[in-house]
């Protein structure tokens, strides 16, 4: 262990997990109790969805965070199942609170302040390891992509910074506009030296005379001078002021201080003693099995052996007859000998016959009984079958098993154990014997397995004369056997592979040079800046469903598609989602959105826009080929992307003239059958972007997307923080002199593309240069963002009634009538009962 990682992190890093492991148990305990129960209350049923939720995105936190810091392989592997059970928990429970409220955005701010949380803290982090474990992998693939496209002659560079075309006029305009400012400038500095210099020769006659009254003339310089000073310590008081109150940040708060960057060396240091002891690890694994087989594997042959033979001679004595011996395919003599001695596996031999006697009997009864009690039964089953479905129950999960594995292996091995002895976190060479040993047994007992049904043989033979008769079921198992293989070479013809004879290297490199397979650029989701909605919660208690915000967008990216994505064990059994659009206005950050994700999990970005593969790939079988090698190439360098821009053009209502010789609508037959091909296997994503959903035939268009996610345009908490953090991240200083809260009161309706294009328009080098003796203000980017065009309402909520007509959006709309007319019928019954009430009394 180095020095810089020290016996005392990995105590406190100890400690948190221990504390986590705590917290995660008693969660498990407490939620099966309220889950079992079935609610009819919908507001108590979120309530605990949701504060479950909460725990579970807390636990998360602090188990990655472990996960990243912690050294000890073994541990590691342990947190790592639990990590991902969590995330598929959290992913379960968001797909009930979907199923519950029937839309993709929810509002804790009641259980948040119940909690005492703020809202930060619910904030979805995305796992380190998901890159960090295929770090290398990823690096080879950037590589080999950069050596095809420069080979292809295929310039990258515009992809990042992409510039736009002038036309010649006006670029001998702004060229003409640049020279006559530059002479202007020139002549104006000339003028002021000559100026200067008939100043100076004013002034040299003028004071021909030494001045007398020296008195007055330091008088006035210190007048001067204790302004100056004043003013100074007066700003400079005020500054103090303003950082104690926490309205201003620290001085040299956005520098890097030496503490971070200790820290930063610290962390490469932990990743490079990480990487070594998994690498002991493994090479511990293969060394100790060997070892074991040398030195057991001799013992627990005869063990074995010894076991099998007492069985035979105890089964013969019991019941007449030696036993049948299990089939490899049923698991041989494990199943018999799984953790129980010879006495036991007797009981339960007899134990077997009773139990098959006792069921023939009851099978006997029961026929008599059928007819007389079938009707009531039925009747019974069909009433009580109304009830369940009219209370709520909660779905079984695929992940609570795993964790409670974790749990139960941290308890038992973890939690009491003594670690002082291990100071450097290296495996425990005890826990991988215990392993290990479990392996070799497996192994030695098909050898042994082979050897005593020989054995049984022969004993038969010897003893009890028996041979063995021909089994009739076996001709049965050949037709079924038959049926089988046909029903395979129905399934082959179908999943034909069209490029057998090709390799995945030439299909790629084939992609790449169609433009089908391109380069993603490297956006981290933490870059898509926004604030979260504080007024969700009581906007729905008024029954107006809110415009969701920025944050909200990105965790569903988080849940939907990074998650999913970058966790094979998560994908496999969460709820599936293969397919997902993003619809809003331009400039919200789609494009970004989907770059991100690919950034996040190392995914593959394919490119199937219509304007992309427009040209390309002519034909049916054209079409059939390309889908079939982005695919494959797909599912075998996995996790993949594909995206489909302006996916409103494959589902048109009406090809435009002007648009029907690209073929836009090539893709629309062919979608939904990929979609059906698309296994819990298969990690690949289709994303779709759009600005004008409403151009798009419905119902084929929702058939495609499962998830439907609503891009707004930031509001004025969401902009705020966008302009502080652009201008900061462009070269800009924020001081009193720029109002950023006008900035964001002003800029309403625009959106982050614009905000992004501002602000790199005015800070130019020059504008950054000038900062320190001209601070920036509003009015430099006001008047540069009045010749663009915002988002109007009218557009937004043009977008929220496109959503109202979707399957979850007619749902949701279905829910708030109905939920206002029992709340009107509520009222109504009390108006009377009180009416009844005063007649009476009257």
């Amino acid at each position: 262990m180095t020095p810089s990682l020290s016996a005392e992190e990995n105590r406190m890093y100890n400690k948190m997990w221990h504390q986590t492991q705590e917290a995660l148990g008693a969660l498990l305990d407490k939620e099966p109790q309220k889950m079992i129960e079935p609610q009819r209350n919908q507001v108590f049923i979120f309530q605990t969805l949701a504060t479950f939720y909460i725990k579970y995105v807390q636990i998360f936190r602090n188990l990655e965070n472990v996960y990243d810091q912690f050294v000890h392989p073994q541990k590691r592997i342990l947190i790592r199942k639990v990590l991902d059970g969590v995330m598929g928990r959290i992913l379960e429970l968001k797909n009930e609170m979907v199923e519950l409220e029937l839309t993709e955005f929810h509002y804790f701010d009641d259980i948040l302040q119940d909690l005492k949380l703020a809202p930060q803290q619910l904030d979805i982090p995305i796992p380190k390891y998901f890159l960090k474990e295929k770090l290398e992998v990823i690096k080879g693939r950037e590589k080999i992509l950069a050596q095809i496209l420069a080979d292809g002659g295929i310039d990258t560079s515009d992809m990042k910074y992409p510039v736009k075309s002038i036309p010649f006029d006006e670029a001998v305009k702004l060229i003409q506009i640049a020279e006559r400012a530059r002479q202007g400038r020139l002549r104006a500095l000339f003028m002021k030296q000559i100026y200067l210099q008939e100043y100076r020769a004013k002034q040299s006659k003028m004071l021909g005379k030494k001045v007398t009254d020296t008195w007055a003339a330091a008088l006035r310089i210190q007048k001067v001078w204790r302004r100056f000073h004043q003013c100074k310590e007066t700003e400079k008081l005020r500054e103090e002021e303003m950082i104690f109150l926490g309205m201003n940040p620290p001085p040299l708060f956005n520098e890097v201080s030496a503490t971070v960057i200790q820290a930063e060396k610290v962390d490469r240091l932990r990743n490079e003693v990480q990487i070594k002891h998994e690498e002991d690890y493994r090479e511990a694994l293969v060394t100790i099995k060997n070892d074991l087989k040398l030195i057991e594997g001799l013992d627990i042959k005869e063990n074995l052996q010894d076991q099998i033979r007492h069985w035979f001679i105890e089964c013969r004595n019991l019941t007449g007859t030696f036993p049948e011996y299990p089939d490899i395919e049923e698991g041989g003599s494990a199943i018999i000998f799984s953790n129980k001695t010879i006495q036991q596996v007797i009981e339960d031999v007899i134990a077997n016959q009773e139990e098959e006697e006792k069921n023939e009997k009851k099978k006997k009864k029961k026929k008599e009984k059928q007819p007389k009690n079938a009707k009531k039964q039925k009747k019974g089953t069909k009433e009580k079958n109304k009830e369940e479905d009219e209370k709520w129950k909660m779905s079984p999960s695929l992940f609570l098993p795993a964790m409670k594995e974790g749990c139960n292996a941290y308890k038992e091995i973890w939690m009491k154990k003594d670690e002082s002895w291990n100071f450097s976190q290296d495996y425990d060479p005890e826990l991988i014997k215990e392993e290990k040993r479990k392996e070799v047994e497996s192994e030695i007992r098909i050898q042994v397995d082979e050897l005593m049904r020989q054995e049984l043989e022969n004993l038969k033979l010897a003893v009890d004369r028996e041979r063995e008769r021909p089994m009739k079921a076996g001709k049965k198992k050949d037709k079924k056997k038959g049926k089988k293989g046909k029903k395979k070479e129905k399934k082959a013809k179908k999943d034909k592979d069209l490029t057998a004879d090709r390799t995945i290297e030439s299909l790629y490199k084939e992609l790449v040079e169609e433009g089908l397979l391109i380069p993603a650029l490297k956006v981290n989701l933490s870059d898509y800046i926004g604030e979260y909605s504080y007024l969700g919660t009581t906007l729905r208690q008024v029954s107006i469903e809110p415009m969701p915000s920025l944050l909200d967008v990105r965790q569903l990216i988080t849940l939907y598609g990074i998650w999913p994505l970058g966790s094979a064990a998560v994908h496999e059994k969460a709820p599936l989602v293969k397919s997902l659009l993003l619809a809003g206005p331009s400039g919200v950050g789609k494009k970004m959105l989907v770059h991100a994700i690919c950034t996040e999990t190392g995914a593959n970005l394919f490119n199937l826009s219509s304007s992309n593969i427009a040209g390309k790939y002519p034909g049916k079988s054209g079409l059939q080929m390309m889908l079939h090698a982005v695919f494959k190439v797909a599912r075998q360098l996995q996790p993949s992307v594909v995206w489909i821009e302006d996916t409103e053009k494959t589902f048109y209502k009406k090809v435009p003239n002007s648009e029907k010789m690209n073929e836009p609508k090539r893709l629309k037959k062919h979608l939904p059958q990929i979609l059906k091909l698309l296994k819990p296997d298969d990690r690949i994503l289709i994303v779709g972007t759009t600005r004008r959903p409403f151009d798009a035939e419905l119902q084929s268009f929702c058939k495609v997307y499962q998830k439907i996610i609503l891009v707004p345009r930031p509001d004025y908490a969401s902009r705020y923080v966008l302009w502080k953090q652009i201008i900061e991240r462009n070269g800009g200083v924020l001081t009193s002199a720029l109002n950023v809260s006008c900035l964001a009161k002003v800029t309403d309706g625009f959106t982050q593309g614009h905000i992004v294009e501002v602000v790199k328009g005015v800070l130019t080098d020059q504008r950054i240069r000038r900062q320190i003796h001209k601070p920036l203000t509003a009015v430099e980017f006001i008047t540069a963002i009045t010749s663009m065009n915002p988002v109007y309402k009218e557009e937004e909520e043009s977008f929220k009634n496109w959503y109202a007509k979707t399957p979850l959006g007619k749902k949701r709309a279905l829910a708030i009538t109905r939920g206002s007319t029992e709340k009107a019928k509520d009222k109504g019954k009390r108006k009377a009962k009180k009416e009844k009430k005063a007649k009476k009394k009257k």
